[in-house]
């Protein structure tokens, strides 16, 4: 049986109301630095002092506590999706493309606790 193969790098997504001040938050309590900012997209990045992992913040009205998803990078999101379906994983709707910076699917353990993977379009890939 085939499997994803993640890259070395993960995100760890949360859904906050004012991504300014949770950046500031955690730029003040972490040491982390804003790596990148999406504002048509509501979306803020952090690099943490881990190499490989990211903090990402997603705007929302009303974040719920408990909703941290995490962002698998995959290499190539089409074949990893691929896989996945084939071994019958729910997936949430179609993949999202961002021109020249993402795709990301949702996707859901036995559970139903929601996780991600992602594949990095700023490397030129697509």
């Amino acid at each position: 049986m085939s499997s994803v193969k993640p890259t070395t790098e993960i995100t760890i997504a949360f859904s906050v109301s004012d991504r300014s001040k949770s950046a500031d938050w955690y730029l003040k309590h972490f040491g982390f630095v804003v790596s990148a900012t999406y504002p048509e997209m509501g979306w803020t990045e952090l690099q943490t002092s881990t190499p490989g992992v990211t903090i990402g913040l997603g705007d929302m009205e009303a974040p719920k506590p408990g909703n941290c998803v995490p962002v698998f990078g995959v290499s190539d999101l089409d074949a990893s999706r691929a896989i996945l379906q084939a071994a019958n994983v729910r997936f949430d709707g179609e993949t999202i493309t961002v021109p020249g910076m993402t795709k990301i699917a949702t996707l859901y353990d036995p559970d139903g606790n929601a996780l991600m993977i992602s594949q990095d379009l700023t490397k030129g890939a697509s």
